[in-house]
C-alpha cells in the first residue's frame, strides 16, 4: 500500500468528522471558526517540518522510495505532512460531536 492512499482515506476521515461536527454545530446555532483551525494547521505543518527533518537526518527513520511519491520538503515525504493536516481539521469537528455536558471546560 503507498503512503498516498493511506493518506488519501485518512484526509477523507478528517473532513467527514470535520462536516459532521460543522453541522452539530449548526443544530447549536453555533459554528466552528476557520482562523483557529487554519492557524494550528500552519503551525503544526511547521513543526513537523522541522522536526522529521531533524529526525530523518538523525537516521531514526527512514521512508522506503517504492512507497511515496518522491515529492519532498527537505528530507520530509510530502505525505507526512497529511498526519498534523488531518488532526487539524477533524479536531473542532470531533469536538462539536461531543455533547456539551461532557466537555471538561464547560462542566
Amino acid at each position: 500500500m503507498s503512503y498516498l492512499l493511506l493518506v488519501a482515506g485518512l484526509l477523507a476521515i478528517a473532513i467527514v468528522l470535520r462536516v459532521a461536527g460543522a453541522a452539530a454545530a449548526r443544530r447549536r446555532g453555533e459554528g466552528i471558526p476557520t482562523l483557529p483551525t487554519v492557524l494550528a494547521g500552519v503551525v503544526l505543518v511547521a513543526l513537523t517540518l522541522v522536526f522529521d527533518n531533524i529526525m530523518i537526518a538523525a537516521g531514526l527513520f527512514a521512508y522506503a522510495d517504492a512507497h511515496i511519491s518522491g515529492l519532498r520538503i527537505g528530507l520530509v515525504p510530502i505525505e507526512d505532512l497529511s498526519y498534523p493536516l488531518a488532526l487539524a481539521i477533524a479536531l473542532p469537528g470531533v469536538w462539536q460531536l461531543i455533547p456539551r455536558g461532557r466537555r471538561r471546560d464547560e462542566a
